[in-house]
């Protein structure tokens, strides 16, 4: 599917957080400055794809479109050969516009639209776009506890449901722009388990690791909700995001399993689970851990890839997201130490320090390369 297995993930969020305060993590890590020398740093470690967001609050004027604080990663990606996948709601989304009205459909759809012709007029090759980032999480964050903009409570399944339309329009957008694009639907792929001694919670927990936690690609694919409009052809390719905080307690979610827990699920096996219910082809679109456990959790994730494509699981790829380090979305001032490259201060500018344990983690799960590109050529 990419030039490479593995590839980068330019974190791209955009909203107002718990705080009420406005967060563009593009900006905050400088990415819009150096662009250019980003994407020449994934090129020498031998990562050429990414993932990457255009910002829909700052591209849409009320319907009008301004798509300059999108070229510079255009034309980066394009003067470095980095294949990109186009994120175009990732939280963020301009203030004139109501998640919960009918006319939200009809606003993304035509910025889908526009976003999609924007793109397929200045790259080569396949467009690949996210039209709604992590449904699941952004309907809890900002429908069910506040999160996020719109700051709602209760009300996380009518927000759920209402982005899955909103993407169900985006993509027949989409697709009538560019008639070849790829869509890659990113959720959360998560595991409870029951609290010890808790035996009444079983059937919430089956709940939650048979039904809920797949919905919006349910929504997606027509299997929930059919009168949407979905259909496997708009799920396309699966795109799972998964971190070590993505297996918890029922009613815990803020204290993730120990990795040690025995009650820890490998991610093969719960890769397998998304492959068994919808086929097709799948990309990791998401992982990270932190500090000195990054390395450790590259080996572990390549290990469990493997796996995988040892059995045939079309598993296309995976996304270091974010690969810069980043600040925290709800205390900007606490700088979160992720990713190939750090960021360090350098007078009124940012600086990336490469994370050498990291690298030697890349360098030893690059292996997967050769490996990738057999499975690629089989079907899926």
């Amino acid at each position: 599917m990419f030039r490479s297995f593995f590839f980068a993930g330019f974190e791209g969020t955009t909203g107002f957080n718990a705080r009420g305060d406005w967060v563009d993590q593009v900006a905050a890590t400088h990415h819009d400055k150096h662009a250019d020398d980003d994407y020449r740093r994934l090129r020498e470690v031998g990562i050429h794809a990414a993932r990457e967001a255009i910002r829909w609050p700052l591209v849409d004027r009320r319907g009008h479109y301004d798509f300059s604080s999108v070229r510079p990663f255009v034309a980066a990606s394009r003067k470095h050969g980095i294949e990109v996948i186009w994120d175009l709601f990732h939280y963020g989304f301009p203030s004139y516009i109501d998640l919960f009205s009918e006319e939200f459909p009809k606003r993304f759809a035509d910025y889908c639209h526009a976003a999609a012709k924007f793109i397929c007029a200045h790259q080569e090759g396949t467009c690949y776009f996210t039209p709604v980032n992590e449904p699941s999480f952004f309907a809890w964050a900002g429908g069910e506890v506040g999160k996020f903009a719109p700051h709602c409570r209760g009300r996380g399944e009518e927000l759920k449901i209402a982005l899955a339309r909103a993407g169900i329009a985006g993509i027949n957008a989409i697709r009538t722009a560019v008639p070849g694009a790829r869509i890659v639907n990113v959720d959360p792929l998560c595991h409870v388990v029951t609290p010890h001694g808790r035996m009444d919670l079983l059937e919430n927990v089956a709940h939650f690791n048979q039904t809920a936690v797949f919905e919006s690609w349910d929504m997606l694919a027509g299997r929930m909700l059919p009168e949407l409009g979905g259909s496997r052809e708009h799920l396309d390719i699966v795109g799972i995001n998964y971190y070590w905080t993505n297996q918890w307690e029922y009613g815990s979610d803020c204290r993730p399993l120990a990795d040690d827990d025995p009650r820890r699920i490998s991610l093969s096996r719960l890769i397998n689970r998304v492959h068994a219910r919808y086929r097709g082809e799948l990309l990791i679109t998401e992982t990270a851990h932190v500090d000195d456990m990054r390395p450790v959790w590259l080996e572990y994730v390549a290990d469990e890839c493997e796996k995988l494509l040892d059995t045939g699981v079309p598993l296309r790829g995976v996304c270091l997201y974010p690969i810069l380090g980043m600040p925290e979305w709800h205390s900007p001032e606490t700088w979160t130490l992720m990713g190939l490259w750090d960021l360090v201060q350098q007078q009124s500018n940012l600086g990336r320090q490469l994370c050498g344990p990291m690298l030697e983690a890349l360098r030893a799960a690059q292996r997967l390369e050769t490996r990738h590109a057999m499975t690629a050529a089989m079907p899926s």
